[in-house]
């Protein structure tokens, strides 16, 4: 199967490291000019400068309404059109909590990134693609189970994946279509400085006996924005390692 993503114009957030670099360059390869937005404007230009006229970076807080709105307006200014969207920005838990232990500010922290987050983007995004056009939203493993400590992120993904399903809903007659990846747990900075025996220990969950690399997430993120998905949407597609199997 030949992915051609030709012509195409796609905006990733979160685009400025882990999953989100591994996105953009996957789209460039394949093709497409690409938006990289990142809360980080240093980071988010250390991946858009080594793709040349083929990527465009900008800052943004995608927990910012108004953010995710500049992003899509540097898209159509920059590129003249938004054909692909990935929701990739988001947070984890740095210290676990039952949930009654857990802080507002905490539980408020991690629902605006990864779930108002996602929300905005899509509201500023989905109306300005037409037919063909493609949002991929970077949920995860836990948007299907749990983890004790972990309810803000947990929360946040199952509700990811129930909007993504809404609007997959409410633009299939547009011919958009709106999907959803379930990343396992991924070799990315977020999981940095954690202890190396509760990596280990988590790489052991998963049948393949390790983590993700972020290249093996974007690969399936490429395809589902891709025409070689044009029957797919409304879907949540696991990517980790057999963790959902077990």
């Amino acid at each position: 199967m030949n992915i051609d993503l030709e012509g195409k114009v796609a905006l990733v957030t979160g685009g400025g490291s882990g999953i989100g670099a591994a996105c953009v360059r996957q789209l460039v390869a394949l093709g497409a000019q690409v938006v990289v937005a990142d809360i980080s404007l240093d980071n988010a230009l250390s991946v858009s400068d080594k793709l040349g006229d083929q990527a465009s970076a900008v800052q943004a807080d995608v927990s910012r309404p108004e953010d995710a709105e500049r992003m899509v307006e540097a898209a159509v200014s920059r590129f003249g059109a938004l054909d692909i969207a990935v929701n990739n920005a988001g947070v984890g838990v740095p210290v676990k909590a039952a949930v009654g232990d857990t802080g507002f500010d905490e539980w408020r922290r991690v629902l605006d990134v990864n779930l108002d987050g996602a929300f905005f983007c899509m509201r500023a995004q989905l109306p300005r693609m037409s037919a063909g056009g493609s949002v991929v939203n970077l949920a995860s493993v836990m948007g299907a189970v749990a983890a004790e400590g972990s309810s803000s992120y947990v929360a946040s993904k199952h509700a990811l994946v129930g909007l993504t399903k809404s609007a997959a809903l409410d633009y299939a007659a547009a011919g958009i279509r709106v999907n959803a990846v379930g990343a396992g747990f991924v070799d990315t900075p977020l999981l940095a400085g954690r202890n190396p025996e509760w990596l280990a220990t988590i790489a052991a969950a998963h049948p393949l006996g390790r983590l993700a690399q972020p290249d093996e997430i974007a690969s399936v993120v490429a395809f589902l924005a891709s025409p070689a998905a044009s029957f797919i949407t409304g879907a949540y597609v696991p990517v980790d390692g057999g963790y959902l199997a077990k």
